[in-house]
């Protein structure tokens, strides 16, 4: 959409607000609203200051001053304010004019130049399939004498005898029993619908929701793929709405890992393929699971930088909860089709050309997108660039249920990393790859480094509350 269509769709839509929002590090968006009246063709060309000391791992106060410039072709109506409002995503600038090498959507863009450059294809498309719970009531606290969590909801496996008002109804979710069951087990058949609606207003194009594995209301809700940016864009809309259509229905929606223990957690599985214009680059109808040279190669260099791309696909201490065995969690470094136990899965059934893709099933929705598709494009250009052969390195295919092998066929396959620390330590050793072209920065990286080592260290020296069961008596 141009600046003069955005400008148009004001007045035609009445808006009396314009939303000009940002992301963090974090993947977290943030916002400054401005009164309609106040928006003209200047605004995307002056842009909207804000304060970027106040946003963690952006600028000290001493040099503070940024300016969000707006992307005319990023915006939607909030489907949630009182006052009619149109959102804008943003990219972050200095005063000078210049590009923030710590933006996060700029390093998309970065990202997206460089496959350009590279001569490999034209557009690298990304589809997540980003899960998540809705509860029905949320309580924590992290304090010097006590520290608690709590979670519940109606549809729980552990609500079977709970007294209800009216009689407990049944129907509950058993634990790992929940993957797409009809009503009354499954409750939120409603919910999810009206956030799809919400989502095709946005913009966004749905292909299906259903529940999930877990007990205690896991979902997903997918939409078609796009390019890199847009599809960071949409990740962050997606979520936006997820969240906001929750509160709206006296719930709480959350993507974290791994809320709920002995259950499934939520993955973010990234479906990737490169085309050249209209032509499908990672098909080849001789190859394993309908696969290119090329795909393979990609296939090798995202498992090959692994450990150091997992820092940014899965980059909360609550990551690593999640990638456990036993919990349908793809912590093995191998790749197969049709085959969820392998880290990377070639999805086999109804593909076209078209539609044939790798997904990469370790990342969650812990990470920020526009870093986390653009680490993984630039893993994939890298293993395309230096051909590095996934079957030669070990790294399958094996088209085995990689959780019930013995440890002596296990002892040669490569798992995640254990922790957010040794994640953190990959990527200190191993970031080369992603420095290619300018895309990201090594200040980049160091300060990311050096944010998560804190958020790790946080978490370290706390005291949990499962030691008070393992030593209080000792």
């Amino acid at each position: 959409m141009s600046v003069e269509n955005v400008l148009k769709s004001i007045q035609e839509n009445n808006i009396e607000w314009v939303d000009f929002r940002f992301v963090d590090l974090a993947g977290r968006a943030h916002h400054i609203s401005l009164p309609a009246s106040a928006v003209d063709a200047d605004t995307f060309v002056n842009g909207v200051a804000f304060d970027g000391s106040s946003i963690q791992g952006f600028r000290g106060i001493e040099e503070s001053d940024m300016v969000m410039m707006p992307d005319p072709e990023a915006t939607y109506v909030d489907p949630f304010t009182a006052h009619p409002t149109l959102n804008v995503m943003c990219d972050i600038f200095t005063p000078d004019g210049e590009r923030y090498e710590r933006d996060p959507r700029s390093i998309a863009v970065k990202a997206e130049a460089y496959l350009q450059e590279s001569g490999v294809g034209t557009a690298a498309f990304f589809a997540p399939e980003s899960e998540f719970f809705i509860f029905d009531d949320v309580r924590y606290e992290s304090g010097t004498n006590s520290s608690s969590y709590f979670v519940d909801s109606e549809e729980a496996s552990w609500n079977t005898n709970r007294q209800e008002e009216g009689g407990n109804l049944g129907f509950k979710v058993r634990t790992k029993g929940g993957y797409v069951p009809v009503a009354p087990v499954d409750t939120q058949q409603d919910i999810r619908s009206e956030m799809c609606r919400l989502l095709e207003e946005a913009g966004l194009s749905i292909e299906r929701h259903h529940h999930e594995v877990a007990t205690a209301g896991q979902a997903e809700i997918n939409f078609r793929f796009d390019t890199l940016k847009k599809t960071a864009d949409n990740l962050l809309a997606y979520k936006y709405i997820v969240h906001n259509t929750a509160r709206q229905y006296g719930k709480v929606a959350t993507f974290m890992p791994k809320p709920l223990f002995g259950d499934n957690g939520s993955g973010m599985h990234v479906h990737q393929s490169i085309f050249d214009g209209d032509s499908p680059l990672f098909y080849d109808k001789t190859g394993y699971a309908n696969l290119s040279e090329m795909a393979l190669h990609y296939i090798g260099g995202i498992l090959y930088h692994a450990p150091a791309l997992i820092a940014l696909t899965n980059p909360s201490t609550n990551s690593f909860k999640r990638l456990v065995p036993g919990y349908e969690a793809p912590v093995n470094l191998v790749y197969s089709k049709g085959n969820r136990s392998a880290a990377v899965r070639i999805p086999v059934a109804a593909v076209t050309p078209k539609g044939c893709r790798i997904e990469f099933r370790t990342p969650d929705s812990t990470a920020n997108p526009y870093l986390a598709f653009s680490a993984m494009l630039m893993a994939g250009l890298d293993g395309i660039k230096r051909k590095i052969n996934p079957t030669e390195l070990g790294y399958g295919p094996l088209d085995k249920n990689i959780y019930d092998l013995s440890d002596a066929d296990k002892e040669n396959i490569r798992s995640v990393p254990a922790s957010l620390e040794e994640a953190l330590d990959a990527l200190a050793a191993d970031n080369e790859f992603l420095t290619e072209g300018g895309v990201f920065t090594k200040e980049f990286i160091e300060n990311y480094i050096n944010l998560k080592r804190d958020e790790a260290k946080a978490v370290a020296i706390r005291i949990h509350p499962h030691e008070y069961s393992l030593y209080f008596d000792c």
